[in-house]
């Protein structure tokens, strides 16, 4: 397989996953079921539109596909494709009910491409009953039917489900890789550095990030909560988490965020500063670290990491919120 099938997928990083799509493509051996694993931002969105194309496209020669040219390709592009049904969580829960929607829709022929297919994003976040549901269409699958799952952890997947699905790990993507990415879509090279270093590997998130301005405004915002969490008291923290607790949707950018000051504080104390990813907070990032004991950061750290995996398992968030943060170290200058 030449370099040049692997740029057609305009993919950034992840071409050990890429090189396996195309080979799945180009020798007709389609899997039912693929899951897509990776932290948010990673590409799996990417990754799951461009494989939704490669099995449509119209192009003759299967090592052209995805041509990004043909009729089908530029529907994909465009999110208009007949064939392909993209569903995401219902106020951050995947339920019953549109499993069985999906059911209904797969079992419809394809309007105009050789399949129907249906991405399914952050499927992790799914009832134990939506869960159950969607094994039995895993099982007896439509012939012209293909599934793609995303999520971030597989430990919150029913084993049977993933055992079902042909599973892809999508890793982190060379800082410089995403850079050259960026300043190829037109990004200014400043930004396009800022961007690749904080969005640790993930050249979702740094595209999202020049994209979306919000994105920074909401990473700003939950920094000067971080700020004044550090010099609260217990009222103050409890008010926070129940306010948190309100908007289910956001939570996973505010631990994503929260993870990646405190994995970055833990750096800092260790002595290796040159490796943290918020190069533009480092100042503050130092004084912090310089304001809280010894060892503090790392063991914080883990404990939001445990209580991410939490969060991700359906536990009471708010109560989940409040021990978080009354855990949360107290800076002392």
């Amino acid at each position: 397989m030449t370099g040049k099938s692997i740029d057609r997928w305009g993919i950034i990083g992840h071409e050990r996953v890429v090189r396996l799509l195309q080979r799945f493509v180009e020798r007709d051996s389609i899997p039912h079921a693929i899951l897509l694993l990776g932290p948010q931002g990673i590409g799996k969105s990417t990754v799951a539109r461009e494989w939704a194309a490669a099995v449509n496209c119209l192009a003759e020669d299967p090592a052209e596909r995805p041509c990004g040219a043909c009729r089908s390709c530029a529907l994909v592009a465009a999110n208009r494709h007949p064939d392909l049904i993209w569903m995401q969580p219902k106020k951050g829960v995947w339920r019953i009910d549109q499993v069985r929607e999906l059911e209904r829709n797969l079992m419809l022929s394809p309007v105009e491409g050789r399949y129907r297919i249906a991405i399914l994003e952050n499927f992790d976040l799914a009832t134990q009953a939506a869960a159950n549901a969607l094994l039995k269409t895993l099982e007896e699958p439509a012939p012209h039917a293909l599934l793609v799952l995303t999520a971030s952890d597989e430990s919150n997947l029913l084993p049977t489900i993933v055992s079902r699905c042909h599973v892809l790990k999508l890793r982190p993507a060379p800082e410089d890789e995403i850079e050259r990415g960026l300043v190829a879509s037109g990004v200014d090279a400043g930004k396009a550095r800022l961007y690749a270093r904080i969005s640790g590997g993930r050249p979702g998130l740094a595209f999202r990030m020049h994209q979306e301005p919000e994105i920074l405004a909401k990473r700003e915002s939950f920094w000067q909560d971080f700020l004044e969490m550090l010099r609260s008291g217990y009222a103050e923290r409890t008010l926070y988490a129940s306010k948190l607790s309100e908007d289910q949707a956001l939570l996973q950018l505010w631990f994503d965020h929260w993870i990646g000051w405190w994995r970055d504080l833990t750096l800092i104390q260790e002595g290796t500063p040159e490796s943290i990813v918020n190069v533009d907070l480092m100042q503050d990032l130092e004084r912090i670290a310089r304001g809280i004991p010894t060892g503090a950061a790392a063991s914080y750290l883990q404990r939001l990491q445990r209580g991410f995996s939490m969060w991700r398992s359906n536990v009471n968030t708010r109560l989940l919120l409040e021990d978080l943060l009354l855990q949360m170290p107290v800076i002392s200058v």
